[in-house]
């Protein structure tokens, strides 16, 4: 065929003389793992500028016990510097607030760019300038500039400069981002924090340069025929009696699949003409999807809603947990806290492992999001009521510590199991709805509405995490946002329960029949 290669990056034009002679179908498998592989860089690199914040805001503040004359609390920040304490951690978290929000406000308006700008400008531009606002809030110390504003500024556009929502659902990277954030933000925090930022920062914005430089957005760009590597997942060939019938299609969950999200139908309405499904694909391929239509999809607004109270949670804890451990245990260092933090992040790899395999055993994403959300909610009170009582004392290891440990594990694997599950749970359930079937610019728009809804509960997390005077408050504010995530999936959990019996009842009925 015909190679539109117009926008193909002018290092794989230089390449294709070699990768050419390979067989059609092995070249475009090369290019879904090249894809893959790519996803997962961005996805990790991206990761890296969320860290730094929570644990250098440690070192950004830092107040005694006893007021002074002007307050009790010196800080880099001039804003801060004088201030009582409960008044420079209100003005801290608003560092946080703006960031999350921002994050939140732009994955609504990204969603809608991504469908309509060449996604290797889109997504290498992206990761350049967030590694530049990034590496700008370190070297603000550099330069000596101690206005909170400033500060507040370069929060939010980072997160200006984010890439495309696609990459989002894919992928559940937390173990390489937890090594990385590890690194580069934990190492520096206590020496030179602005190298907590100007590090990262750099990683990402190499990142996005190279990517301008070998990022394929389009298969046709490298010769490969788009009709062909089209994959009609779910889709089985049924002929369909009666005069003049043509073939028609049954769409059929794949083994081990449900699909609550799209409601109960009957068997009628599960038959979708070829030739309709051609036209959709053309139509969705070329025409993005817009806001109520992408939220008029079953289940759209719902795992939102959901998504709002567990990232809330996780949230709260990824920003506040280095605070918290610093202030409740003893002879704890902000570079002891950021470590001691990153329990959570290898907690939460175990988690979304945990997640993924029983969903994918059991076909029921929603009730095993459900099971976690429900262990989590004692989980957080008795980690609060043990740290109290038995607190971590860095320079002895005993039965405190590791208890303590212990339980930030498994807090961390109940917190951010459902919240990475449902993230990833809403990517492939919409792969089923006929109206994203081909379409990953629709997709781009739906999980922009959901991501940024879930964000927006992160904003609100540490925003009142650090409103709460009382540290077991915040856990009860945890607690009760659990509980709201977990009515928002009863409906759903309620189905995939109605629908295990109907499909055992209907087993029994049919063991009946032919023995």
């Amino acid at each position: 065929m015909l190679v539109d290669n117009a926008g193909c990056p002018r290092v794989v034009r230089w390449i294709q003389p070699w990768v050419c002679p390979i067989a059609p179908a092995a070249r475009l498998q090369s290019y879904k793992f090249f894809i893959l592989f790519l996803t997962y860089v961005a996805y990790t690199c991206y990761h890296m500028s969320r860290k730094p914040i929570s644990v250098v805001k440690t070192i950004l503040l830092n107040c005694t016990e006893s007021a002074g004359e002007k307050g009790n609390c010196t800080s880099f920040i001039d804003q801060m510097n004088g201030q009582e304490e409960r008044d420079a951690k209100r003005i801290e978290g608003l560092l946080d607030t703006s960031f999350l929000f921002s994050y939140a406000f732009f994955m609504f308006i990204s969603g809608f760019v991504a469908e309509r700008v060449d996604l290797r400008y889109f997504l290498s531009t992206g990761m350049m300038l967030c590694g530049l606002f990034t590496m700008a809030f370190g070297l603000g110390k550099y330069w000596e500039i101690h206005s909170f504003y400033y500060y507040l500024t370069i929060q939010n556009h980072v997160h200006f400069h984010r890439g495309s929502p696609l990459l989002v659902p894919i992928f559940n990277t937390q173990v390489t981002c937890s090594r990385l954030r590890l690194c580069t933000v934990g190492v520096y925090v206590e020496t030179d924090w602005a190298m907590s930022f100007i590090l990262p920062g750099m990683i990402i914005g190499s990142v996005g340069f190279i990517f301008w430089f070998i990022l394929v957005p389009k298969p046709e760009y490298v010769g490969l025929d788009v009709d062909s590597s089209r994959n009609y997942a779910g889709l089985t060939s049924v002929p369909t009696s009666g005069p003049g019938s043509d073939t028609a299609y049954h769409e059929q969950p794949r083994s081990g699949e449900t699909t609550p999200l799209l409601g109960d139908s009957d068997d009628n309405a599960n038959i979708v003409d070829p030739n309709e499904i051609e036209a959709n694909l053309q139509e969705h391929h070329s025409s993005p999807i817009t806001f109520w239509g992408a939220l008029k999809i079953p289940g759209v607004a719902e795992f939102a809603l959901c998504l709002f109270f567990a990232k809330l949670v996780s949230y709260t804890f990824l920003f506040w947990l280095p605070t918290f451990i610093k202030e409740n245990g003893k002879y704890i260092t902000s570079e002891n806290a950021a470590y001691l933090s990153t329990l959570f992040d290898i907690g939460g790899i175990l988690g979304g492992i945990i997640a993924g395999l029983a969903s994918d055993y059991t076909g029921k994403s929603a009730t095993t999001c459900a099971v976690m959300l429900v262990l989590a909610i004692p989980m957080l009170f008795t980690y609060e009521w043990f740290g109290s009582i038995c607190p971590i004392n860095w320079h002895v290891s005993n039965g405190c510590f590791s208890t303590n440990v212990v339980m930030l594990l498994m807090v961390g694997l109940l917190v951010n199991g459902p919240y990475a599950l449902i993230t990833t749970a809403v990517s492939a359930e919409l792969g089923t709805h006929p109206s994203l079937r081909g379409s990953s610019m629709a997709l781009a728009t739906v999980t922009s509405i959901i991501d940024g809804t879930g964000s927006i509960g992160a904003a609100i997390g540490p925003y009142m995490a650090g409103a709460i005077p009382e540290l077991k408050y915040v856990f009860y504010m945890l607690m009760g946002a659990d509980v709201l995530a977990l009515i928002l999936l009863s409906r759903l959990v309620l189905r995939e329960i109605s629908q295990y019996f109907n499909s055992r009842h209907q087993g029994t009925v049919q063991h009946h029949r032919f023995s």
